[in-house]
């Protein structure tokens, strides 16, 4: 697939199939998304990937978006390592990186995904969930899946409305 065919046929897919996600293509990606650009290449990410149906259940419960993740075969939580941080709005930024670098790879390799961020207001629950320390803080879950249906059409606004001076 050609990169900005990619980006711009990509689609947030919340309905999926069945057929389970095999783990090379987890781990795909993610090693997309720590390629993502980071201040002083500190790589702040860290993911926890959750297949167990119990414990995606138990994920599900954390989200009003709960048939996204009960549906998905796969989801993966993805961290901040605050331990790894060296300025929090670069980081930040990096971590958006990562997210959209792992929703390409999914697309690219014909499975679905979406960002989950509405788990945020739960965030300390996931990470006890998950049996992971104090110092990753969450930063979406993303639900992977081989979609189920037709991607929906989406618009944007032009660039007229977007570009606000040129030099």
């Amino acid at each position: 697939m050609e990169l900005l065919e990619g980006i711009f046929s990509r689609r947030s897919v919340r309905q999926f199939t069945d057929e389970p996600v095999n783990p090379a293509e987890v781990k795909e990606i993610i090693r997309a998304g720590a390629w993502a650009p980071s201040g002083l290449n500190n790589q702040p990410w860290r993911f926890a990937v959750v297949r167990d149906r119990e414990k995606l259940r138990d994920l599900a419960g954390l989200t009003r978006y709960r048939h996204i993740v009960e549906g998905a075969p796969v989801s993966i939580a993805v961290f901040c390592d605050r331990d790894a941080m060296y300025h929090e709005t670069k980081d930040h930024q990096a971590m958006g990186a990562c997210l959209q670098n792992m929703l390409l790879a999914a697309h690219a390799l014909g499975l679905g995904a979406v960002w989950l961020g509405e788990i945020l207001k739960s965030a300390g629950q996931v990470r006890d969930l998950l049996g992971l320390p104090p110092n990753l803080e969450l930063m979406a879950v993303i639900a992977v899946g081989r979609p189920s249906g037709v991607p929906h059409h989406s618009d944007r606004k032009p660039l007229s409305e977007l570009i606000v001076a040129e030099f």
